[in-house]
């Protein structure tokens, strides 16, 4: 079967297709006919420790969809044919193996592409939003670099949680064009200049919850940003910056919770822990229409290296999805 892998130096990332043997699942597992797959641009980038040491060559791809082929031992959901999404080690391939308890039944009217988009993203968002953070109807989210993937992901589920959203892009077209999924104020800046907009636009009271998908570069205009009892989650430093100033005074009068979002030291149990919940709550939400990905564009499965190009540019609103070679 076809697969990618990438090489991860110093600095860069290399990305190869190569010919490999079709894995088989494990105990506990499913092998999935890949469909789609979607980028997530944190796969990509320097330093955020996905690929171990530098010089490894890794398998890539970490969210997508199919149609369940193989079980592996004591596995009876999902069943044989299933269409699947989930996410999965080795997503940029023609066949990938997904942990059964991973693996979310697809909504009958959703295509692999939109399908493929949901898994990462919603559930961190998820996790931010609701696990950790705490989101409420009527409360204050802001989102850093509100076009990224995880971006969007949270301020479509925001919205369906009853929040009012906040986002920052560096790019006034990619906020008109989020206007329609009910961005309730525009901030267009990439600097950390955004904390006495925020507390205008909320009558000073500031956000109660922020996601941090930039980086350490914010983080000082976030904890100003923030409401008493305010919650920040850092999920991403696109920026590079990974070492950042704390306010102690601010973080101990407002009582503030600080807290980060990664599946990186997480057990399999741990990762699938939130699965049946999401399934539960936010799926249904997906089925209905109410939430779908936004997908920037789909590229075959031979143009990864110029899908790859263009998530590194940062042109791109919402995800970049990965068409899978035709089944044979």
């Amino acid at each position: 079967m076809q697969s990618y892998w990438m090489l991860m130096t110093d600095r860069d990332t290399v990305v190869e297709r190569r010919e490999v043997a079709r894995p088989a699942p494990g105990p506990g597992q499913v092998l999935v006919r890949m469909r789609a797959a979607a980028l997530n641009r944190g796969e990509f980038l320097l330093g955020h420790g996905l690929h171990g040491a530098p010089g490894t060559w890794k398998a890539i791809g970490g969210e997508g969809a199919g149609e369940v082929v193989a079980l592996g031992d004591g596995v009876t959901s999902p069943r044989l044919g299933d269409r699947v999404m989930g996410r999965c080690a080795g997503a940029f391939a023609e066949y990938a193996v997904m942990e059964a308890a991973e693996a979310m039944a697809m909504p009958p009217s959703l295509a692999f592409e939109d399908a493929a988009a949901i898994p990462l993203t919603f559930l961190v968002a998820y996790d931010m939003l609701v696990l950790q953070g705490r989101l409420a109807a009527g409360e204050w989210l802001l989102v850093n670099g509100v076009s990224s993937g995880v971006g969007v992901a949270s301020l479509q589920l925001g919205k369906v949680l009853g929040a009012r959203v906040i986002g920052t892009s560096g790019t006034p077209e990619k906020l008109r064009a989020l206007a329609p999924l009910g961005l309730d104020i525009a901030l267009h800046t990439r600097q950390a200049d955004f904390a006495g907009a925020v507390l205008a636009a909320t009558g000073g009271h500031g956000a109660d919850l922020i996601v941090n998908a930039v980086g350490g570069s914010v983080f000082a205009e976030n904890l100003r940003a923030l409401a008493f009892e305010g919650r920040l989650a850092t999920v991403g430093y696109v920026d590079g910056v990974v070492h950042a100033d704390i306010d102690l005074e601010t973080v101990h009068a407002r009582r503030l919770t600080i807290f980060g979002v990664s599946n990186k030291l997480r057990s399999k149990a741990q990762r699938a822990s939130a699965v049946p919940r999401f399934v539960a709550e936010i799926v249904p939400h997906v089925a209905a229409g109410t939430l779908r990905p936004v997908i920037d564009r789909v590229v075959d499965f031979g143009e990864l290296a110029t899908a790859k190009t263009l998530m590194e540019s940062g042109a791109h609103v919402g995800k970049i999805v990965l068409r899978m070679p035709s089944a044979h």
